[in-house]
């Protein structure tokens, strides 16, 4: 199988290509960035593209956004994520957007060298390979997103004042509206975000940490739904 790595720690970048090649394959290119990665796709041909999810020059998601690039102009392309991190948007993205085989392996959670070889070629011949703890985070966060979902405008902007820590009265000056409305709103979207009132009387910060978990996303203050 014809393989291509973009990998930006030469350390791991030269040991892949090792073992890759040991194991039969043949590693048409191994870079260090995605800079050029389409137009050495094209020029090389791969069966397979590895693809780290943090690169340069931000070392955030260019490894992941380069992934979702690659399928698009490339459907069928098999594409493994090898990563630290689980990028839950841009990896629910490249789940969705259907296509050819896909991998997603935890860097810290490959612990047999026989096994990731046996991924690899799983994934060449159009297998489909995710680390248990990427499902679970994709999970963890599509029930986050459901969640949100059931929030009308209004609730997510009140929701986002909690987050910035606004007493009661304080929302209620920002949105020109009664305390008693306020706290029709608080009551609401702590049920639809099913945070149930317990002894330590905090769902004020939970619901804080749902709105961070969310992206902080602060919604148009005119709606009144």
């Amino acid at each position: 199988m014809r393989i291509l790595i973009c990998e930006d720690s030469a350390l791991l970048r030269a040991g892949l290509v090792r073992l890759l090649e040991d194991a039969g394959h043949t590693v048409v290119a191994a870079i260090p960035d995605a800079h050029d990665l389409d137009a050495v796709v094209a020029d090389t041909a791969p069966d397979l593209c590895i693809l780290d999810v943090r690169l340069p020059p931000t070392f955030t998601d260019e490894g992941i956004r380069a992934a979702l690039t690659l399928r698009a102009a490339n459907p069928h392309l098999p594409v493994l994520v090898l990563s630290q991190y689980v990028e839950e948007r841009y990896a629910s993205e490249l789940i969705a957007g259907g296509g050819g085989a896909l991998g997603y392996l935890l860097k810290d959670r490959v612990a047999d060298v026989t096994e990731f070889v046996e991924t690899v070629a799983q994934i060449g011949s159009g297998g489909t390979v995710f680390d248990p703890e990427v499902v679970s985070q994709l999970l963890m966060r599509r029930t986050r997103d459901e969640r949100m979902a059931r929030l009308t405008d209004r609730e997510r902007t009140v929701l986002a004042l909690i987050a910035e820590g606004k007493s009661n009265q304080a929302i209620a000056r920002t949105l020109h509206v009664s305390e008693a409305s306020v706290e029709k709103y608080i009551t609401s979207l702590f049920q639809k975000l099913d945070l149930e009132q317990d002894e330590a009387g905090n769902r004020r910060v939970l619901a804080a940490l749902v709105h961070l978990e969310y992206g902080g996303e602060l919604p148009q203050t005119g709606a009144s739904r």
